[in-house]
């Protein structure tokens, strides 16, 4: 981060109110946790519902903190050895300072959103603009309302593309995050299941993911996955510039049903040394459409995305000994779930295993999407399975007397671990998969 701001300005990009000796002092960076200030450095007090950071201001003044921007209110000591700007809302300030920071850059920007796919999209976009140009991206899962400022904060004047997830749990985060980013291009990868705790329904999601459109700066473009059936009403619905893609025989970026990834795109047809899984030639698909809306040529794309690695527990493809691994572990939903099922009942290698543990935040239809795994699993003939989690209870009880093995555990996966490691010495291939905080990886760990 590299901010070199006068505290005077600052405070009026902020909306701040300004208490200063030195009101001309540049602030050139700052850190949000306490542990990590060091002398002369900036702290921004932010404030959650179960966190209030400005109780560590007092620590941070004596580690010699320069300047504390924090909220109206605090009490507490302000020796005049520190700046300090008072803000109504520390994560709005945030915000507003992010948005300051990208539009104030000449960078071209692409934002991705959707329910699945969205990290992977975001990864191959960057490998291609990394081959067209310096390139940055958000780092992890720094994808919601304070990750997406962070992420803005470390553009650099030397960027000449930037690539950012945004990621949604409910509804109007995507209307508070794209904003920020003023994105060139837009893409939505898909619609599906995800966070119906909070959303309750696919309608509310399609909502939230179409919210990036109001993020578009002027005659900015649209990308989106047309062969997703909510997606598909933005056909007809939207107006502005846009690119759609798909298998579909209309969409504008055709991908073509071939063993490489392939597609046609305004009459020219372009052919990748690159084998992908179906979704995977989606993501691929929305990444390339996305750079060609950036302007970035098709060598640079071709190139580019030739370069483009797997992210860990994404799908990833693990072999120990006889066995052949499919670790993807990193967050579950029902329509991650299904195709990875796919996927694994397609493998040469066998048996064929299924580890999984819950999907998380689906609300009152988590039962229903649970019993749906289930269908999936019979439907892709795979014949052993092992459950963890009190939500996969439901996919057990349709699966426990009609599949070849099938053994569960409501908490965690420690009751047939032993079983399961003993089975894989035979060779095969093992799909590992749950929502992140089921911890599946640990498994693969232990066996």
């Amino acid at each position: 981060m590299k901010l070199n701001l006068s505290l005077r300005k600052l405070a009026k990009i902020t909306g701040g109110t300004l208490q200063s000796a030195t009101p001309e002092e540049k602030l050139v960076s700052f850190v949000t946790d306490s542990r990590a200030v060091t002398p002369g450095e900036g702290f921004w007090a932010l404030r959650g519902e179960r966190f209030d950071a400005r109780q560590f201001i007092p620590d941070v003044l004596q580690k010699g903190a320069r300047v504390i921007v924090a909220e109206k209110g605090y009490t507490g000591p302000t020796p005049d050895t520190a700046s300090y700007i008072w803000v109504d809302d520390a994560k709005k300030a945030l915000q507003a300072l992010a948005k300051y920071h990208r539009l104030n850059s000449t960078l071209k920007v692409a934002a991705i959103t959707g329910s699945n796919g969205k990290s992977t999209t975001k990864q191959m976009l960057r490998s291609i603009c990394s081959a067209a140009g310096n390139t940055i991206a958000n780092v992890g899962n720094l994808n919601n309302q304070f990750g997406v400022p962070f992420s803005l904060l470390e553009i650099q004047p030397k960027h000449q593309y930037g690539v950012f997830e945004l990621g949604a749990s409910h509804p109007g985060d995507i209307l508070e995050t794209a904003p920020l980013c003023a994105p060139d291009v837009a893409v939505i990868t898909n619609v599906a299941p995800a966070h119906l705790e909070f959303f309750h329904d696919l309608e509310t999601v399609f909502k939230t993911k179409t919210e990036i459109i109001q993020g578009l700066s002027s005659g900015g473009t649209l990308v989106y996955n047309c062969d997703n059936p909510l997606l598909a009403r933005l056909d007809t619905q939207y107006k502005g510039k846009a690119i759609s893609v798909g298998f579909n025989p209309n969409a504008l970026l055709r991908i073509l049903e071939t063993e490489n990834f392939a597609f046609t795109y305004k009459g020219q047809a372009y052919v990748f040394d690159l084998k992908l899984e179906r979704h995977d030639k989606q993501n691929a698909a929305c990444a390339c459409a996305a750079a060609i809306a950036l302007g970035i040529y098709m060598d640079d794309i071709q190139r580019g995305l030739g370069t483009f690695t797997p992210m860990p527990m994404r799908l990833e493809r693990i072999t120990q000994g006889n066995t052949h691994f499919i670790l993807d572990c990193y967050n579950a939903n029902p329509a991650s779930m299904h195709t990875a099922l796919e996927i694994l009942g397609r493998q040469p290698d066998t048996p064929r295993v299924a580890v999984l543990g819950d999907m998380k935040e689906l609300g009152a239809s988590s039962k229903e999407y649970h019993r749906q795994v289930a269908r999936d699993i019979l439907d892709n003939h795979i014949p052993y399975v092992f459950l963890a989690g009190p939500e996969m209870k439901y996919a057990y009880e349709r699966l426990r007397d009609v599949t070849g093995l099938c053994l569960w555990y409501d908490s965690t996966p420690q009751g047939w671990t032993q079983d399961l490691k003993k089975l894989l010495q035979k060779g095969g291939t093992c799909l590992i998969k749950a929502s992140r905080s089921m911890n599946f990886e640990t498994i693969f760990k232990e066996i």
